[in-house]
């Protein structure tokens, strides 16, 4: 990282009201910024999936703990939610038909939280488009700034995270299907791109899942940071709403009977993946 004196950096911190660190190098003379998130805040990796720790970043949290929200009796899987007073009400309306579109197509019932639920999601507008991978336990921030992030698709993409499922380009055979262009990539936005060993059971890379970033995702030039292969100019990341896919794993995953195909026991199309599940670590960048 280039370096610069450590007072101007100093007073350029106190000019902008940055939230940085500022850490001394190797000379008095030179400092480096490490950006940091707000105390309230959390890590994020892969833009948009929020960490506890340093020590999460290369390892699926769910991992460590079971990650799914349980199922009923009633083979439903209820999941309480409580929206802030952050949002007016045409923005609430847009953040609740992001979550009622579950319904239709799963076993997923999104509902109001009540007093006596230990686990449930908090809907926010914190500091971007961010939530955790799978069910965490007690209060769950699901954050959905006003700006930029209420759109159908991108409501959501932040649920199927809450639901376990990780980034589209994340899959460990992706570098079958895209071509990562870590020179266009910003300087430390390279984990980004960090594949994840997850068991595909068979699917096709999916282009149009809504959880596939766009082509110029955390480019430094605005040229791609991803080109489809073997033919580049496939169309990806414009995903309005869920695929066929993407809807497909999630009633694989919660076992959604009810949506299954009955010829075959199985959901359409055929053996649908899990990205979430069965994580066990991330590879380098490529």
């Amino acid at each position: 990282m280039r370096t610069k004196t450590c007072q101007s950096l100093q007073q350029k911190r106190k000019s902008h009201k940055k939230n940085w660190r500022i850490r001394s190098r190797t000379s008095r003379q030179h400092c480096e910024i490490i950006s940091i998130p707000s105390v309230d805040e959390p890590i994020l990796i892969g833009g948009d999936i929020a960490v506890d720790s340093e020590s999460e970043k290369n390892a699926d949290p769910c991992t460590s703990r079971g990650c799914m929200w349980g199922k009923w009796t009633d083979g439903k899987v209820y999941i309480p939610y409580y929206i802030t007073n952050h949002f007016s009400s045409r923005e609430k309306a847009i953040i609740t038909r992001g979550l009622e579109s579950f319904s239709s197509v799963s076993c997923i019932r999104f509902r109001p939280s009540r007093s006596s639920d230990r686990d449930w999601l908090s809907i926010e507008s914190q500091n971007g488009c961010y939530s955790y991978v799978g069910r965490r336990g007690g209060k769950q921030v699901v954050s959905l700034a006003r700006r930029g992030c209420l759109y159908h698709g991108t409501v959501q993409h932040e649920l199927l995270h809450a639901l376990g499922f990780n980034h589209e380009q994340t899959r460990s055979d992706r570098d079958s299907h895209i071509r990562v262009l870590l020179e266009n990539v910003q300087s430390g936005k390279e984990h980004n791109f960090r594949k994840i060993a997850t068991l595909n059971q068979g699917t096709p890379y999916d282009y149009n899942s809504v959880m596939q970033y766009r082509r110029t995702a955390f480019s430094k030039n605005n040229k791609p940071t991803m080109v489809p292969i073997p033919n580049p100019n496939v169309s990806f990341g414009n995903a309005k709403e869920m695929s066929r896919n993407d809807i497909a794993r999630l009633n694989t995953l919660y076992k959604c009977c009810e949506f299954t195909n009955p010829a075959t026991g199985l959901d359409t199309p055929r053996h649908p993946h899990v990205l979430m599940q069965l994580t066990v670590r991330s590879t380098s960048p490529v």
